[in-house]
């Protein structure tokens, strides 16, 4: 294997892929890249076994083809502080790989092309194409939501729906729940449902823009498989049952409030300053035309802030995890936001006024 490259040619597909490799590894050879080079194509893979990213990219020159597994983080770094636009040549010799540029010289370690696993290909039973941007805003809107480290693993990921002519995602890690819903030209028949885990959805939104571009999906039994652009992309599925969240919105809310999203979203932050740290919980009073956010802790240090709301209705006092209220208004889109509740035991509503594409449930919290 020999060939020359640009750095930036290299550089880009080289830190998607190289996000993908963990740090700390049971098998030595998940921590390098494999690159394949054939005619004038360099290929990049890396895997944690759970999800796997191939990033192609074009060589300015090619000696010889062939392949080779170094390690992706020291690769990467090499890369990254080699000066901008410098013309890269990396080789293969006597089992180690070389990489010259300039008046630099490094010498990496390999390790066998053979021992670098390839997540097995199940036939994929659905195809489809969605515009990147589309993909990218329903990720964006829900991710937020998802559990981190849940015994219940199935909450470790996003629920990905596709149906006729609708893409929706839904997240939740039981305190709060995201779903966002997009029309899409596309025809599954039965309706698919799939959990992505987490660290596939955060590959994956790192392939997409805003664009129009589409990205073609192959959902299989066990995997989902993501083509965009130059990227190949692909993630295990997580076995097992999304809870149902339609049962979880909340129905016949009767007080509902506008208020300025981003307004309200710098009286949360403020008052949160003065929130116990450990349970960050704040006190919503409702009244007419105000909302008083309130908090307090043990140091005795108290918060209070008003915002003007658009509300007439009864007066009502409720309590919020203050992280979560913010996360919701840190996606939303519109410059507003309506809130509906029920009583201080129920979960709240949160959409842009009237609807929108996306709604959020955050339950209370007993202050």
């Amino acid at each position: 294997m020999k060939f020359s490259i640009s750095r930036e040619a290299l550089l880009r597909p080289l830190t998607l892929v190289a996000g993908v490799v963990e740090r700390r590894q049971t098998l030595p050879v998940l921590s390098n890249v494999l690159i394949q080079v054939d005619q004038d194509q360099v290929s990049l893979t890396g895997t944690d076994l759970e999800v796997e990213l191939i990033g192609r990219t074009a060589a300015s020159l090619v000696e010889e083809s062939g392949s080779a597994t170094v390690p992706a983080r020291k690769l990467m770094d090499i890369c990254k502080s080699l000066p901008d636009q410098s013309e890269i040549q990396l080789s293969l010799e006597e089992g180690r790989a070389v990489l010259r540029s300039g008046r630099s010289r490094f010498t990496l370690s390999t390790l066998p092309v053979a021992e670098f696993p390839n997540i097995e290909d199940d036939q994929g039973n659905v195809e489809l194409s969605l515009p990147r941007g589309t993909l990218k805003h329903l990720i964006d809107a829900t991710s937020f939501a998802m559990a981190q480290q849940d015994v219940r693993y199935y909450l470790n990921g996003m629920l990905l729906e596709m149906g006729p002519n609708l893409v929706r995602t839904v997240a939740t890690d039981g305190h709060r729940l995201a779903v966002c819903s997009r029309s899409a030209d596309i025809q599954v028949e039965p309706s698919q449902k799939l959990i992505v885990p987490r660290k596939g959805i955060m590959e994956l939104v790192r392939l997409l823009d805003d664009g129009e571009e589409p990205v073609s999906l192959t959902l299989g039994a066990t995997h989902v498989r993501a083509h965009t652009g130059d990227f190949t992309f692909t993630s295990k599925l997580v076995d097992g049952k999304f809870p149902d969240y339609e049962r979880v919105v909340p129905r016949g809310g009767d007080k509902v409030f506008i208020a300025d999203r981003a307004e309200l979203r710098q009286v949360l932050s403020r008052t949160a300053i003065l929130s116990n740290e450990k349970y960050r919980g704040v006190r919503l009073h409702l009244e007419e035309g105000n909302l008083r956010v309130m908090a307090n802790n043990p140091e005795q240090e108290e918060a209070e802030e008003n915002v003007a709301i658009e509300y007439n209705g009864p007066a009502m006092e409720i309590g919020f995890n203050v992280g979560y209220l913010v996360d919701v208004l840190s996606v939303l889109d519109e410059d507003r936001v309506q809130m509906t509740l029920a009583d201080p035991n129920s979960s709240a509503l949160m959409e842009e006024p009237g609807g929108g594409d996306a709604m959020y449930v955050v339950m209370p919290m007993r202050l």
